[in-house]
């Protein structure tokens, strides 16, 4: 009998979401010292599960090789190659995942789909009529794909570790100020401001975060105007970034990928929400809702993913914060009165 049993883990976008497995992934492992993880997923995530011991990842290419149904056999044989599989868990919920686990049932493997919580969803988000309250978490909604398969376990954050010594040392902020959907992300004339009224408030440096190309020339131009500020937008690869986001003592960020990036090495993360809002169950794993800036409209959430057009036409949930708001959260959270 084989000492070990083998899982194969597929997740293959967005960057956030596949960060947001990590810790889940984690906690399964620990529950279950007998199992390994195959998880496969685009190969610029690799970085994401360098040095997790039992995790074997698999880089799939799905806009070349892998792409289509004879590509997505072609990535099925791949994992059946790696390692003797004993169950598949798809913690994505798509067309192509879906076609991968009909693949995986002609080999008899039992498999198992995330439940996105649509509907739920859906009623969060809907113009009028709208059900607040917090939904489950991604966090959640992975772990329940394993309980499916036989693997229950508990899914909870530990506390993030407050830095010592925050009110006589000079902190390390970072900033991360981008997002995929305008719906996400604060003005940038806004964020400027924030940067400087913190620079006035703390005795910190800046640490700036984003994408290659239009991102990182508008940081770089930040960094050159004011004192103390660093740009580390389009320097490096992944497991750099996330090496500089652990020597942080406090991120700022959107509702982005850099809030989870920041969130599995353990840095406490001040987000801010536009037409998103964390009870669709995206917070950062540990982070807390009393470190969230948001509007508190009526008309928030209006978006699970950012990524419709502001039906008010004025994107108030936005526009509406102001620098002195991060910067009293930022406050709260170091215990500066």
């Amino acid at each position: 009998m084989r000492p070990t049993t083998t899982l194969l883990v597929m997740r293959f976008s967005s960057m956030g979401d596949v960060a947001m497995t990590v810790p889940v992934i984690k906690q399964l492992l620990v529950a279950y010292p007998s199992v390994e993880v195959v998880f496969v997923s685009s190969a610029s995530y690799a970085s994401l599960f360098t040095g997790i011991d039992r995790v074997h990842f698999i880089g799939a290419d799905l806009k070349g090789r892998h792409a289509g149904v004879v590509g997505l056999w072609k990535l099925m044989q791949a994992c059946r190659r790696k390692a003797h599989l004993d169950a598949v868990a798809d913690l994505h919920g798509v067309l192509r995942t879906w076609v991968l686990l009909f693949f995986f049932k002609l080999f008899g493997l039992p498999t198992a789909s995330i439940q996105k919580g649509r509907f739920e969803k859906w009623r969060l988000t809907r113009k009028s009529n709208k059900i607040k309250h917090q939904l489950p978490s991604t966090f959640e909604r992975y772990q329940w794909v394993f309980e499916k398969l036989g693997y229950p376990f508990e899914v909870k954050p530990g506390q993030l570790v407050r830095r010592a010594s925050l009110q006589t040392q000079k902190i390390q902020i970072g900033i991360a100020p981008f997002a995929k959907h305008k719906g996400k992300m604060l003005p940038l004339e806004t964020m400027k401001q924030t940067m400087k009224l913190l620079q006035q408030e703390f005795n910190c440096s800046i640490a700036l975060f984003g994408a290659p190309g239009e991102e990182a020339s508008i940081l770089s131009g930040w960094a050159n105007e004011l004192p103390n500020v660093v740009c580390y937008a389009g320097v490096g690869d992944l497991q750099s970034e996330l090496k500089t986001l652990s020597q942080l003592d406090l991120l700022i960020s959107m509702d982005s990928a850099n809030m989870h990036l920041a969130s599995i090495v353990a840095v406490p993360v001040i987000s801010i929400w536009g037409a998103t809002h964390p009870y669709a169950g995206f917070l950062g794993w540990g982070q807390s809702t009393s470190n969230a800036v948001l509007s508190d409209l009526t008309c928030q959430p209006c978006s699970v993913f950012g990524n419709k057009t502001c039906y008010r036409g004025d994107w108030a949930c936005l526009q509406g914060i102001q620098p002195h708001q991060i910067v009293e959260k930022v406050r709260a959270y170091l215990c500066i009165a």
